[in-house]
């Protein structure tokens, strides 16, 4: 049996070289991958020639128990269509077994995220360049604001830079937010970020003078009326170069993140963060669960009497 699928691997080799002009170090991990699936198959009494799609449903499961990624199953997976293809089109099979086959699911990637200890660096140098005299005075306690704003309420950046200017006549420390779906939202600001939107507030009131006042917080001469998001990125990426940080990692959604890893951290209730970030859907609040395993974990091996024990005996 193992000359015969040799030869239709071989065969399958052959045409991916001819017509599709295959470079040899595609045509060698196609082979590594098929010679794996015989492999696998012989332990069930069967060949590539003669497989199922249960047995090479079992093949993709058990690259699983292998720790194989998702992404390598995916190409595992791949490689026997291609191979099935060939012999369906070579009638060597009358069926194409992989047909039925799922894709295996890739692992959603866990969001950016910025410790404590950055946030207050970027907060910290924010401050610092709003309180220097000299010209730009407005923007740099714009850039204040936003950036208060931004990590005390998790909004979008659409919704940011799009807030009314009537936010400045509110009294208390609640933000009304209007945000997908034109669906309103409550969230808390903390004393930093109301002291820095009043700051903000009254410096953009002098350098307005009598001209008409925007209906904007933050407006701009572009087509929107307000501060175009990217601009707000690209300034935020510069302000954390200025602080020390990796421009790169930082960006208005990454500080988002922040917000809600560092909520959750600190005992915050997913419910509730699901709520103040506006998503309509736990499971999408739920790409956080890392941040609350690993608080869960700690507490395990903080207070268990059997984790005490264990550390004292070490």
């Amino acid at each position: 049996m193992r000359d015969l699928s040799a030869a239709h691997i071989e065969a399958f080799l052959e045409m991916l070289s001819a017509e599709r002009g295959a470079a040899e170090n595609t045509l060698a991990s196609y082979r590594r991958d098929l010679d794996d699936l015989y492999e696998f198959l012989i332990t069930r009494k069967t060949t590539p020639l003669a497989a199922d799609s249960p047995a090479l449903a079992a093949y993709l499961a058990d690259l699983g128990r292998r720790a194989f990624a998702a992404t390598s199953q995916a190409r595992r997976l791949s490689a026997m269509r291609q191979f099935y293809k060939f012999l369906y089109a070579e009638g060597l099979r009358t069926d194409d077994p992989t047909s039925v086959l799922d894709a295996p699911k890739k692992a959603r990637a866990l969001p950016k995220n910025l410790s404590e200890e950055d946030v207050t660096r970027l907060l910290d140098r924010a401050a610092v360049e709003a309180a220097e005299p000299g010209e730009n005075s407005l923007s740099r306690l714009r850039m204040l604001a936003l950036l208060e704003l931004l990590y005390a309420t998790g909004m979008r950046v659409s919704e940011l830079v799009a807030l009314p200017v009537r936010v400045l006549e509110q009294d208390g420390r609640f933000l009304m937010i209007r945000g997908k779906g034109n669906k309103e939202r409550l969230v808390p600001l903390s004393r930093s970020a109301i002291a820095a939107l009043q700051s903000y507030g009254e410096a953009k009131r002098k350098a307005e003078g009598d001209d008409e006042e925007s209906p904007w917080l933050f407006p701009s001469s572009g087509s929107a009326g307000y501060l175009p998001r990217q601009v707000f990125a690209r300034d935020l990426k510069g302000l954390a170069a200025r602080a020390g940080l990796k421009a790169s990692s930082i960006s208005p959604h990454v500080m988002r993140h922040a917000f809600a890893s560092h909520l959750l951290a600190h005992g915050a209730d997913l419910r509730v963060v699901q709520e103040l970030l506006g998503h309509s859907d736990i499971s999408t609040t739920q790409i956080y669960t890392h941040v609350l395993e690993e608080r869960l974990r700690q507490l395990v091996e903080t207070h268990h009497p059997l984790a005490k024990e264990a550390k004292n005996r070490e």
